[in-house]
């Protein structure tokens, strides 16, 4: 644990200890993933429900930095099931990202490292692999043929110096080009890209990313995502730089790939509107964890957590002149967990046993949980903020309930 001096500030020794001591448990973690030929055995596992494309089971990614370790993903638990479409939400900073990035292996290391859980990948045919003990080598060929991922800002992804087709081809052949010709992965590429909705396909295929518009290529980035015909699209904010129209066009897309190809879909964004009509399930994120989970109908017409209220609270609504809700405060520093509940600095409706012990998941159906202790059958009731009960009402009289 890192210690402060008296200004509040780590000093230079201290920061050098951390730095030795975070060092040596990278380098034990490295060893691990570095390791070749290793046996199928070893990272080889039984999914808990065969219905499910991905598991994720008590997942912690940490960060180990000069000044401490930050518990990114502090035990997330949740399930895909195979052709639903899973949303994750939450602010900038809860660890969205990093739980997408923990699954395809492509956390920052030797820094960001796996230290605890289980995330169990359906290969079919009764065979599994827990991706956080599968070698780097084996993760080569699970990335693009059974999970891809869309990232959120196209421009950075793509190779500038490159056009479209070359680095549509080049994955095509590194995952899928055993026995093609080049003449054969051109068609699969234009084909591709007219799935993802581009119409002057063979043109675009000519194309340099700085050709293109952004929703332009962020259709790209899904042709690329599809490439190999994967059975899981993570897609990490797809949408956060484009406008409204092209915003709209794009989900289209994704929703009516993933229909076509039978796809199951991790959405990640901090777009409530979004995912109210991408996703079957969602899952709130707070300060590394998941504080709500339940269908996407549960968590828009009957939210349980605090933070959930005050999520749904701050999206704007065009039917009230009522002034838009902010959050109050930041979230905690994951370096320095609070101890509790870690939304109860920020919680008006805050008890004293959300600053000493932190809640469990209370059930309140087959499908919706929310670990918070006003759930508790001895906390007093209170209701949801009057704004959004309204709001709720609003949805309900809309569509006739």
């Amino acid at each position: 644990m890192a210690k402060k001096n008296e200004s509040g500030y780590l000093s230079a020794k201290e920061s050098r200890r951390i730095s030795r001591e975070n060092r040596k448990i990278t380098d034990q973690f490295e060893k691990l993933h570095k390791r070749k030929n290793v046996p199928e055995e070893e990272f080889l596992t039984q999914m808990h429900d065969q219905n499910n494309s991905l598991e994720i089971e008590n997942l912690h990614t940490y960060f180990f930095s000069d000044v401490g370790t930050v518990r990114a993903v502090d035990g997330v638990s949740f399930d895909v099931p195979i052709g639903k479409t899973v949303g994750v939400v939450g602010e900038s900073g809860c660890g969205k990202s990093v739980t997408s990035l923990s699954i395809m292996q492509l956390l920052q290391r030797p820094q960001g490292q796996v230290v605890e859980g289980e995330i169990r990948l359906n290969l079919g045919n009764g065979k599994a692999y827990d991706i956080t003990k599968t070698p780097i080598e084996q993760m080569q060929k699970l990335r693009g043929n059974y999970m891809s991922m869309i990232f959120q800002e196209p421009m950075t992804s793509l190779n500038p110096v490159f056009r479209i087709g070359a680095q549509l081809d080049e994955v095509i052949a590194l995952h899928d080009g055993e026995g093609k010709t080049p003449e054969d992965i051109k068609a699969r590429s234009i084909h591709l890209l007219e799935m993802a909705g581009i119409a002057n396909s063979e043109g675009v295929y000519k194309m340099y990313p700085h050709e293109l518009s952004g929703g332009m290529r962020q259709r790209v980035m899904i042709a690329m995502a599809l490439s190999c015909n994967p059975r899981l699209i993570i897609a990490d904010e797809p949408t956060t730089a484009l406008d409204v129209t092209i915003q709209a066009k794009i989900l289209d897309e994704i929703k009516e790939i993933k229909r076509k190809q039978k796809l199951s879909v991790i959405f990640i964004t901090h777009d409530l509107g979004v995912v109210a009509n991408m996703a079957d399930r969602i899952c709130v994120m707070y300060a590394g964890k998941i504080v709500e989970v339940g269908t996407a109908r549960e968590i828009f017409y009957s939210p349980a957590h605090p933070y959930t209220w005050a999520l749904l609270s701050s999206m704007p609504d065009l039917e009230t002149k009522e002034r838009l809700f902010s959050i109050p405060g930041t979230p905690p520093n994951m370096i320095f967990p609070p101890k509790g509940d870690a939304f109860a600095e920020r919680n008006q409706y805050a008890m004293q046993v959300d600053f000493e012990e932190e809640p469990p998941f209370f059930k309140l159906s087959d499908t919706h949980y929310a670990a918070t202790w006003l759930l508790h059958p001895n906390a007093p009731k209170v209701e949801m903020p009057e704004a959004l009960q309204h709001r709720i009402a609003r949805m309900n009289r809309k569509e006739g309930v």
